[in-house]
């Protein structure tokens, strides 16, 4: 059922937003926590990548926005390659034979993390998938976007690299 309201806010939010969605300040509460162990079992937590930006990113493999952004945020990553910058994305509820299949179609180089009980997607109040966070080097949320995005276009890139620059 979860799969199902998910997949419907998905599809709605394709069909009624225009692709690039805006980057908008964050007005929440504190960095929620975040561990959670990716596909070879690894656990990591946010707080171990402090001293570089993170984009933290909610996505699902049957999310039309996720999939159609998947590609603009390897190029980001090539963008910024050498930079203090990382990519956790965090697949919400699918299991990883889904999770496994998808990325054998989708390449990506970017760290997915597996939020198999919800618990990731409560805490950080995820209502939309795909939503995005970008965390600054200090481990604050500074940024948010509900819906997909090209993030490799320049509005974007400047954004990061301005985070990134901020000491």
């Amino acid at each position: 059922m979860k799969k199902l309201l998910l997949g419907l806010l998905c599809l709605l939010l394709g069909m009624g937003q225009a692709f690039s969605g805006e980057l908008k300040p964050y007005a929440g509460a504190a960095t929620p926590a975040l561990q959670l162990k990716d596909l070879n079992g690894k656990t990591h937590d946010l707080k171990d990548y402090r001293g570089k930006v993170v984009m933290v990113q909610f996505w699902a493999s049957y999310c039309p926005p996720c999939i159609k952004e998947m590609p603009s945020m390897v190029r980001l990553e090539q963008k910024l390659k050498g930079k203090p910058f990382v990519i956790l994305a965090v697949n919400m509820g699918e299991t990883d034979k889904e999770v496994k299949d998808f990325l054998a179609k989708v390449k990506t180089d970017f760290t997915i993390l597996m939020d198999n009980d919800g618990k990731a997607l409560a805490d950080w109040k995820v209502f939309v998938a795909p939503s995005t966070f970008l965390v600054d080097a200090k481990g604050v949320i500074r940024y948010t976007l509900q819906g997909g995005a090209e993030w490799d276009a320049p509005e974007y890139v400047a954004k990061i690299t301005a985070l990134i620059n901020t000491k």
